[in-house]
């Protein structure tokens, strides 16, 4: 009598349809992961691309690590100076010594929290957001690229897709 499919597992792997499978998975997963990686490589290409133009100019006046503060500051919404250093893990004096950098070259001022007077709540400055417009001035140009090439269930499916991405990267930090 003839085999009916599915096949027992037996048979399949001495067929070799098991790893077959499984190799085509991997190779699948191993392709996204580099898709992603290029996504990802070219939106900091640009941005480093812009920073260092600033830099030639002179326009620019942020570290590397005052540039990386500034975006953790920015992206986690004002925090305090307690939350942005256990943030960066960095002691406080650290990131005390670091906002003083940022409050003095104009990219950060320190607000006094209404709550408890004892905290002050980092805030950019102008002068940031206009720094800051290198990276966002770019993904608008980019989002604008995908709207006009997908259709608009696509461009749902990519907002769908990209909603879970952002649940998986660091779901411990709540972004606003």
């Amino acid at each position: 009598m003839a085999q009916v499919w599915p096949a027992p597992a037996e048979t399949l792997q001495a067929m070799g349809v098991v790893e077959a499978e499984t190799r085509l998975r991997i190779m699948a997963e191993n392709e996204l992961e580099k898709r992603f990686a290029v996504v990802y490589s070219k939106f900091k290409l640009h941005f480093y691309q812009e920073t260092f133009a600033r830099f030639q100019n002179r326009e620019a006046s942020l570290t590397t690590v005052e540039a990386f503060a500034m975006e953790a500051i920015y992206a986690l919404g004002s925090p305090t100076v307690k939350e942005f250093a256990d943030f960066m893990r960095v002691s406080s004096s650290n990131a005390a010594y670091k906002i003083a950098s940022l409050v003095r070259k104009g990219y950060v001022e320190k607000v006094q929290s209404e709550e408890d007077g004892r905290e002050y709540h980092l805030m950019p400055t102008q002068k940031y957001l206009d720094y800051y417009n290198i990276s966002s001035n770019y993904l608008k140009e980019v989002m604008d690229r995908v709207k006009a090439r997908f259709t608009p269930e696509e461009a749902v499916e990519l907002d769908r897709m990209l909603r879970v991405v952002g649940q998986e990267l660091m779901p411990e930090v709540e972004l606003k």
